[in-house]
């Protein structure tokens, strides 16, 4: 068996040893004499990994005692109208645009009341993250908005906006458990998990207590509402358990690894790898202004669209996959998250330079 280096935007890559350990359970966990798939959502066994899955979120995170986290299906998508049907109270809600994701929770808002674009970086197709130090916060707002991290563009928050006061909500899908950050900071953070922590299917919200209410938008389905998740444990229909288990089984992984600040010093390390490269090249180009950078995903270009896909398709066949930049911004993207070892990286440039010499 020959493993790829998958740079994918999600679903991505996960550890390897995630991975061997689960293929070893897949029959029989911990003596059940069945698969965790087959076993029943109130079972002991189960109730036992969700709740170690949520402990070890806590401890990596160090989520404060007054934050709920809950498992939820229907991954980021779901969560932009969730977010405005559970905390609008004066229905309204404030969004700074900074990509494609931030740009679909904004247009969903707007199906519920009102949402005001504070900023945008639309202009430059999102090379950049706008100055958010003094935004016009609407004195009405429920919330104000962000994708702390935007997989498409590689670009992400170095520093938090200026709420004036309103909840801050964060979609953290692509950079989830990439570095420290602090919850306290946030009203609400949500991640759809295929990015950097598991399986497609399922998101994980971490939401402060006192925005979990029981007066959420009239006509709020039962199962869109927090309190019901809140309120049984996340068990309140059948989650998807497996999803939740191989999610515990990254939690643990990076437990052991060092949590998030060895997290960060090694997605540090690699990124750097591939933003010197860029920088001293040539042919290939980095689309994303400097000090707004992401470490997890790095779009790139040699602005030349015959020459990029030319590039992809010699990288798949030494086995460097998914490098196709999402179709607003063309090129390339390398998504390096947690799971990619330094070694993908380090092999990646090694052919971007022997490809660059070879058409120089």
């Amino acid at each position: 068996m020959t493993r790829v280096y998958n740079f994918s935007a999600g679903p991505a890559v996960m550890p390897e040893e995630v991975l061997k350990e689960a293929s070893e359970e897949m029959l029989d966990y911990n003596g059940t004499g069945m698969s965790v798939m087959e076993m029943s959502h109130r079972s002991k066994d189960f109730q036992d990994i969700i709740d170690t899955a949520e402990k070890d979120l806590r401890e990596l995170m160090n989520i404060p005692d007054n934050y709920k986290v809950l498992f939820v299906q229907g991954g980021g998508n779901m969560q932009f109208a969730m977010i405005p049907m559970n905390l609008f109270r004066n229905k309204v809600g404030d969004y700074i645009i900074t990509g494609q994701w931030a740009k679909k929770a904004f247009a969903e808002a707007k199906l519920f009341g009102r949402a005001n674009a504070l900023a945008s970086s639309a202009d430059r197709t999102f090379a950049y993250i706008p100055d958010c130090s003094d935004l016009p916060v609407d004195e009405d707002a429920d919330y104000v908005y962000i994708c702390l991290n935007n997989t498409i563009y590689g670009t992400v928050f170095h520093e938090l906006p200026n709420t004036k006061g309103k909840p801050l909500v964060a979609d953290i899908s692509s950079c989830f458990l990439s570095e420290p950050i602090d919850v306290s900071r946030f009203g609400l953070l949500f991640g759809g998990v295929q990015k950097n922590v598991g399986p497609a299917g399922l998101a994980i919200v971490i939401i402060r207590e006192d925005l979990i209410r029981d007066d959420v938008l009239p006509g709020t389905p039962t199962m869109l509402k927090y309190k019901t998740y809140s309120d049984n444990g996340s068990l309140y229909n059948t989650p998807p358990t497996y999803n939740i288990y191989i999610c515990g089984k990254v939690f643990r992984h990076l437990k052991n690894l060092g949590g998030l600040e060895e997290m960060k010093k090694r997605n540090e390390e690699k990124a750097k790898i591939l933003y010197d490269f860029l920088d001293s090249s040539k042919m290939f180009r980095g689309t994303v202004d400097v000090k707004d950078r992401s470490i997890m995903n790095v779009p790139f270009v040699t602005d030349d669209k015959d020459l990029d896909a030319e590039f992809i398709a010699a990288a798949k066949a030494r086995g460097f996959v998914n490098l196709k930049g999402h179709r607003t911004v063309g090129g390339m993207r390398a998504s390096i998250y947690n799971a990619m070892p330094r070694e993908g990286v380090e092999k990646l440039v090694a052919f971007m330079k022997e490809f660059e010499e070879a058409h120089q």
